[in-house]
């Protein structure tokens, strides 16, 4: 599975260089951090609507629009999902409440 997301990072960093109306991608690089994130807000909330409706298939398709569009704001902010699961693998043992603590500290 991390093999699809180094693989659909690398096209999102080939689209950064694409004419903005060669691709979907390329026409949201263009337009800029503002419309990037609006995606992600229209996705996160289809995703909600889509488990309020209790559609696993909805679920499924929604949550892939999400983690693209998410993706999409990492290879335009100069990240990729490495740098998530960098932080995912920084939490895993730790206690949801013991995450959220360190937090506080920083």
């Amino acid at each position: 599975m991390a093999d699809t997301l180094q693989q659909l990072a690398q096209v999102l960093e080939e689209r950064k260089s694409a004419a903005p109306d060669s691709s979907y991608v390329a026409s949201l690089y263009h337009k800029g951090l503002d419309a990037i994130l609006k995606k992600i807000g229209e996705e996160a909330t289809e995703t909600v609507m889509a488990a309020k409706d209790g559609d696993k298939d909805k679920i499924i398709y929604e949550t892939a629009d999400l983690w693209f569009h998410s993706m999409v704001l990492l290879a335009h902010t100069g990240l990729g999902p490495e740098d998530v699961l960098k932080e995912l693998e920084r939490r895993f043992g730790l206690s949801g409440l013991e995450e959220k603590a360190s937090r506080k500290a920083e």
